[in-house]
């Protein structure tokens, strides 16, 4: 029996150079929590340093740390600004962790400015939390896009549990720019590939 997933997709404008994008994405994959206003900690957990395949990191989404993902580099391709992200354990998040895993992206718009995208495939176990989950990890992509634009530009961290993260994503819908995403969510027939 097959199992549905859904598929999320979600880009943004990022004003700042490709491969400055994909540094902060991919290079530096142990610290998304300088940028994502969901992080409140990330830390390499084994391999390089830098983004590589089989890296693995821990990211923490509260302050005592009890709600967690553990993540690794499962496929890379600097040249095309393209990396798969999966979730091997988690803690307190509602994920089938064989159906859940993340494509990130970057493109080069040409003008000095990038696209940085997720493309998050998820279950949720159980399933009929899909589309509440789905609500929400909306709105933490987005912010989290909307935080690595702003880290990008200022060097200013927008750690999850900030004053800073609070701050810089009422800025953002105070000018009018938090909803400046493309967002799209498919129901996908068969187990997440």
């Amino acid at each position: 029996m097959s199992k549905d997933y859904r598929k999320m997709t979600i880009t943004r404008v990022i004003d700042a150079p490709a491969e400055r994008v994909w540094e902060a994405l991919v290079g530096d994959y142990g610290e998304i929590s300088n940028f994502s206003p969901f992080i409140y900690t990330s830390d390499y957990v084994s391999g390089s340093l830098k983004g590589a395949v089989g890296v693995e990191r821990k990211c923490s989404f509260n302050a005592k740390g009890s709600r967690w993902t553990k993540e690794r580099i499962a496929e890379l391709d600097n040249e095309n600004m393209v990396m798969k992200n999966v979730i091997i354990d988690a803690q307190k998040f509602p994920l089938d962790l064989d159906n859940s895993f993340a494509i990130y992206s970057v493109v080069d718009n040409g003008d000095g400015t990038s696209t940085a995208g997720y493309e998050f495939s998820f279950r949720t176990k159980p399933a009929f939390m899909g589309g509440m989950a789905a609500s929400s990890f909306k709105s933490s992509l987005n912010e989290t896009l909307i935080g690595l634009d702003h880290y990008l530009a200022t060097g200013e961290h927008v750690t999850g549990g900030s004053a800073n993260a609070k701050k810089v994503l009422k800025d953002y819908k105070q000018a009018g720019e938090y909803g400046d995403f493309k967002y799209r969510l498919v129901k996908m027939e068969g187990a997440a590939k």
